[in-house]
């Protein structure tokens, strides 16, 4: 009975950690430490977004002095003319700006500061979000198994190691 229990919190446990590793979510700093600003190079954000993965419910921020910057979202034909014409939803004008990617596609943002003169020198990112990771989940820590010891007790080590590795807090459940 004993056995089937402490399976049972293990199954818990598995589920749990399973959940936090789909349900996690990826903050984004547009560019990195350049922030969001006029860069020196036209492709530096095409660049940074190439190098970047987006999902759905990923979080975009865009590092910036409040009144020396802003981000408006455009549909493409606007990305491509630095015009603020047909926004998609609000400009934001306090810096650092969130934004929750809600929708797969593609999406695109702007700087509108000096009539468009900021987006025209590169101040602009497009980014394709996907629906899915599509990416399998880490694979475990590898760890030492003692001899002598049955298989639940191993799978039982081997899962409380790993959550102590990923910081969950297993105190109140050492056996006595």
């Amino acid at each position: 009975m004993a056995r089937f229990m402490c399976m049972g919190f293990v199954g818990v446990i598995v589920a749990v950690v399973l959940m936090q590793f789909t349900a996690a979510q990826t903050v984004h700093l547009a560019g990195d430490d350049l922030g969001w600003t006029v860069p020196s190079n036209k492709s530096a954000y095409s660049t940074w977004a190439a190098s970047n993965r987006f999902i759905v419910g990923d979080i975009l921020v865009f590092n910036f002095t409040t009144n020396e910057h802003d981000v408006l979202q455009v549909p493409k034909a606007s990305f491509d003319a630095c015009s603020d014409d047909n926004r998609i939803g609000n400009m934001m004008t306090d810096g650092p700006a969130k934004v929750t990617l809600g929708t797969a596609g593609e999406h695109y943002y702007i700087c509108t500061i000096g009539n468009g003169r900021y987006c025209q020198l590169g101040q602009k990112l497009a980014i394709t979000v996907s629906a899915t990771s599509g990416s399998p989940l880490p694979a475990p820590t590898p760890t030492v198994v003692p001899p002598k010891s049955s298989s639940s007790t191993v799978f039982a080590s081997s899962l409380l190691i790993r959550l102590e590795i990923e910081g969950v807090s297993i105190s109140h459940f050492s056996s006595k």
